[in-house]
This record gives C-alpha cells, structure tokens and sequence, in this order.
C-alpha cells in the first residue's frame, strides 16, 4: 500500500490547535530557576502503589516517598545504589539483609520509617490482586530484626529480584499506620509522605505542583518547585516547549526530522533506545474475533513497512515480541514476518467473515491516531473495515478494566504500548491469565506460557533462558491475539543547563534532575 505523508502535515496542524487549547492561561511561562516544569502525557490518578497505573501514578510517589533501592540513568547503564537503604545485600540465595537510614521521617506525626513500613509495604501487595503483584511473587515474608534492620526473605533463588521488585511501583514505600487509619489503601492523596518533595496541588488534567520537604535529611534536591504539565499530544507539547513553557518534554518521533533540522536555541536532544514496546491487541474473546483464521487474518493484513515509515518515519524498525531488540533474549523475527493479503482474504473466507467490521481503540494523540489509520487501511485493503474509536488516558485505562464492568469481553482491537522494564519476565509477565481484565486485554490465556514463566523465572542459564523467553513470544504471536509493532525509540528535548535522568521504563527521575 502507499501512505502518503500529507496526511502528517494535516496532524501537525492539529496539534497546534491543540496546543493552543492545551497551554490556555494557566500555563507557566517563567524561566528555569527553582522550579523545575516537566511535560505530561497524561493526568494522575492513582498514587497507591498497590494501585498504580500510568506514568505520573509512578512518577509522584518516586518523588514524595522512598524505595530500598534505585536504579540510574538508562544511558548509563541503569546502575542500582541503595536508597531507603544505608545498607543491603544478599545474605544468603533466598534472603536480602537491609538496613534503613535513620533520618528518614513520615509526615503528619507519623514518625520515622522503619522496618515495619517495609515488611507493610511489600506484604500488602504480595499474593494479592494488584497488577503489580508480579514483582512480589518470590517474596515469602519480610523479617523484622529492629526498626532499622530486616531481611526480606524469598520462596526461591532468584538473582534479578533487586531490580524487578524494589526500585519502582510496588518497591515505593507507605507507612503502614497512616494507610491502616486510611482504612488500608489511597487514592490521589497519600496520608503521609516522607520523600524529597510533599505533594503542593493539583490542578485536574492540567499541572500537579510538588513543593520540596523542608525535613528531608538525604541527598539534597536542585529544585524547590516541581510542575508536571498534563499535554497528552506530543506535536502540542513540542510547540509548547518551544513557546518556553517547560524544561522537559518527550517528543513523538513524527517530530523528530524537524527538529533535528530547526533545535531550538539552547535544548538538547535525546535519542536514544526504549523498553516501550507498542503491539495491536487482538482480543480472542470479542465474537467477531472467536475464530483463529479471523485473528491469523488481521496478522496477515498488517502492513508493517506502511506503520513504521509513515508512523515513525522509518526510525525504528519491527519489533518480534515485547523483548527489546537490543537484548541477547530477543526473538530473531516473526513468524507472520511479511505481509500477504491475499492469504489474509482466503482466511476470512473461510471462517465466512468476509466484510467483518471491526473496532480499534486508540488513545487520541497524533502519533496513536496516525497508526490507528494505518492500520485501518491496510486491513481495509483485505476487506476489513476499521472504526476507530479515540480516547483520552484516563478513558483509555478502563476499557480492558474488569473492575469498569463487562465491556472488557467484547473490546475487538486495541492500540496499546507498555513501558518495559530491564529484565524481560517484567514485559511478559502482563499476558499471563491472572492478567486478563487487568493488562492482558486480548483473553490470551495459554498453560504452557504460565509454566515457562514460572520456570524462567529460576533459570540461571541464559541460552535456556533465551529459548524460553523465544518460545512465549511465538505461543503469543500464535493465538493470533498479538501484532508486534515496535520498540518506540526515547526522544525528549531538554533545556541545555539541565541534567535530567531518565528511568528503563522510559519515566524520568526529577528528584535527580540537576542544573549544568
């Protein structure tokens, strides 16, 4: 098929409306100097680790509490060091012994941190019903020494469990007797904070304000101000950022080619590989999608080449899975590795779907919708007619929601991109069964995935970790429930005089932005 790219000037036009409507009075314009103004793709809505859900859910509460550990600049390696944390290390395969500093201090007369918020912290979400109990589930229980001293204590060896479960979402820190008078969880407002930053206002979908914690003993902070800018469109958010409304911002790839050629004065550009990884979900459970050939169809119909030129201009190229291309675990291509319509037409035909309708979601910034009507036409081309159905974040985050009602069975197609972790079981560990309704929105439901997922979890030997990992990608792409697109790449624009630090999963840590 031939994507013609005028159809991304008329995209770039509407983001500057958008930008428009966006920025409005409320923006600020003042220049960098104890403020620190970073742009958001979407609003908050759930600061309860046990609860989280999109990037600025995590990014709050990096800022305004602690974890044992973090990681470092993924530029750099992504380097842990202890936090929360004076002292910690394996004593023994099963159990990591730490000690806490003994200056850190909860808000609203809730008194120091100690081992019992840990062992409250890590336990509450272990075995339960959180997406993020994955990073608990080699936890056995957390052993109280004193108030400064525990063990964490695991049900088997397993090496990466520094890095998949302490440094972010679940690993944040709560106190446990401000959450139980709480009555045990939270939403938008933590009941005590103990971080470098206290949360200051919000301002709903339009800037979250976090002042600096004039009691935090640790690693002294560069700003004293933090505002997140909500701007969900990226070609708005570039225009902003040039009109000097904030210090970061992420870019869409779309924007790449011109501001290569035009970047702006005193900005620096980062260009550098993600663990994003965007696939089409294809959801078996959906009637009109029961059928196997139906599913194999769509694969079939994809134009790969049409998505990646004229929806990343050709910078990236086709993923085989959600493990990044660039790690040795990676599967070498698809299976479905080039387009056929026509045998994408023959399989409609005989599963009697010829002239079968179908529903794409899609969230409503311009590089989602531009994929979105990609795809709709190159399955148009085997007969498939895509509506495409825009939604906001917060819209977006229900769909697939068991807990939003029953819609979550019949939802067709899906344009979805997750931020991936540094260990691959933290990008597969979403299409597990106990995942659907949760993340895992395409009913992908196969035995052996959650046995080879159990057991490569324990595997200490990486070429039989690789053929694992190998072989849930093809048991995904064989449903026919999954279309691998690609690893996004990370692109953000920044002031010159500012050292930002920018997570695996592609969210920043402002808590460490300083100034050059």
């Amino acid at each position: 098929m031939e994507w013609r790219t005028d159809r991304r000037g008329l995209l770039k036009a509407g983001g500057a409306a958008i930008a428009t409507l966006a920025l409005g009075p409320k923006m600020a314009w003042a220049a960098m100097g104890d403020t620190l103004r970073i742009r958001m793709a979407g609003d908050y809505q759930v600061i309860d680790p046990y609860g989280e859900i999109g990037e600025l859910d995590d990014i709050i509460p990096r800022c305004t509490t602690v974890t044992l550990v973090r990681v470092g600049d993924m530029r750099d390696g992504n380097l842990l060091s202890n936090y929360a944390a004076e002292k910690i290390d394996w004593a023994s395969p099963t159990s990591i012994a730490f000690t806490l500093r003994n200056n850190l201090t909860w808000t609203n007369g809730f008194g120091p941190v100690t081992t019992a918020d840990v062992k409250y912290s890590f336990e509450r979400i272990a075995g339960s019903d959180s997406a993020w109990a994955y990073q608990f589930e080699q936890l056995d229980h957390v052993e109280i020494v004193d108030d400064l001293n525990g063990i964490l204590h695991l049900k088997e060896a397993y090496a990466p469990f520094m890095v998949t479960a302490l440094p972010y979402y679940a690993g944040h820190i709560v106190c446990k007797k401000a959450v139980e008078a709480a009555g045990g969880s939270f939403t938008t407002k933590a009941p005590a904070e103990c971080g470098p930053y206290l949360f200051d206002s919000w301002e709903q979908n339009q800037k979250v304000t976090l002042k600096a914690n004039p009691d935090w003993k640790g690693e002294p902070v560069t700003f004293q101000t933090i505002e997140f800018f909500i701007v969900p469109d990226d070609q708005a958010a570039l225009l902003a950022y040039e009109a000097d409304s904030f210090d970061f911002t992420r870019i869409g790839v779309t924007g790449l080619r011109s501001i290569k050629n035009a970047l702006p004065a005193d900005t620096t550009l980062i260009e550098a590989p993600s663990t994003t990884y965007t696939w089409l979900t294809i959801n078996q459970n959906a009637e009109p999608l029961k059928d196997l050939r139906v599913r194999q169809a769509i694969q079939y119909a994809y134009d790969s080449d049409a998505v990646l030129e004229g929806a990343y201009d050709g910078a990236v190229g086709r993923s085989a899975g959600v493990i990044q291309p660039t790690s040795r675990f990676a599967r070498a291509k698809n299976i479905i590795d080039k387009r056929d319509v026509a045998k994408a037409k023959e399989l409609l035909k005989e599963a009697g779907a010829e002239g079968l309708t179908l529903t794409l979601i899609a969230l409503n910034d311009s590089q989602s919708q531009t994929v979105a009507q990609i795809i709709q036409a190159s399955l148009g081309e085997a007969g498939i007619t895509i509506n495409i159905q825009s939604t906001d974040e917060a819209a977006y985050w229900s769909v697939g929601d068991k807990t939003a009602g029953d819609g979550y069975k019949s939802i067709e197609l899906v344009l979805m991109s997750f931020a991936g972790g540094i260990e691959p079981t933290e990008n597969l560990v979403w299409f597990l069964p106990d995942q659907i309704g949760v993340y895992n929105w395409s009913f992908f439901d196969s035995p052996e995935y959650a046995d080879l997922y159990k057991k490569v979890q324990l595997e200490t030997d990486d070429a039989k970790r690789k053929v694992m990992f190998n072989r849930m990608e093809d048991l995904m792409e064989e449903s026919g429930d999954f279309v691998f697109i690609c690893f996004e790449p990370y692109l953000a624009v920044h002031k010159s005089d500012l050292k930002p630090v920018i997570l695996a999963d592609g969210h920043p840590d402002p808590t460490r932005f300083t100034k050059v």
